[in-house]
């Protein structure tokens, strides 16, 4: 399935942004070529950006990269708790209250990126297991209707999205 091929019903106007920024794409192949596009473009940043911040209060790359990885985590989880048919509605959570508690900027950027794959794979493995049944399931997240299958899209949009942060205010 494509993003074009999602009913808007399966998603809030929020994650709208998301799935926009995905593109047009197959959500499982999207999943692992946006995985190695990305560490190829970090891996092409100057040394000296990565704790760059360009504005008072803005977050680095690296906590950027830290972010994608939490929200990536905690989007799987949403997507496992309504696979499995669990209808109980799940919070949302503060970004900047988790950005505040990381030590991203003392890591590595090798070790970042190091996890930022180890939980891609595994959060590949995870949509691969779920059936069609599953993946069109329905829940509640952020207080908004949100299907599994939309789920992996806005995983890859949001990383997407951050990349073209990364592109726009820190290159």
């Amino acid at each position: 399935m494509k993003t074009d091929q999602l009913p808007t019903n399966e998603y809030s106007s929020f994650n709208a942004t998301y799935i926009q920024a995905a593109g047009n794409v197959e959500m499982i192949e999207e999943l692992e070529i946006s995985l190695h596009d990305f560490i190829r473009f970090v891996q092409n940043i100057p040394m000296d950006k990565f704790d760059y911040r360009y504005a008072e209060g803005k977050w680095t790359i690296k906590d950027i990269i830290q972010h994608i990885i939490d929200t990536e985590r905690i989007f799987a989880y949403r997507a496992l708790r309504i696979s499995r048919n669990d209808e109980t509605p799940l919070p949302g959570f503060d970004e900047n209250h988790y950005v505040d508690n990381t030590v991203a900027n003392s890591r590595s950027i090798q070790d970042l990126l190091a996890e930022f794959s180890a939980v891609r794979h595994a959060n590949l493995y995870l949509f691969k297991s779920f059936s069609e049944e599953q993946m069109k399931r329905m829940g509640i997240a952020s207080n908004a209707a949100v299907s599994v299958r939309t789920i992996g899209f806005i995983i890859i949009g949001h990383q997407k999205h951050h990349q073209k942060v990364f592109q726009e205010r820190y290159l």
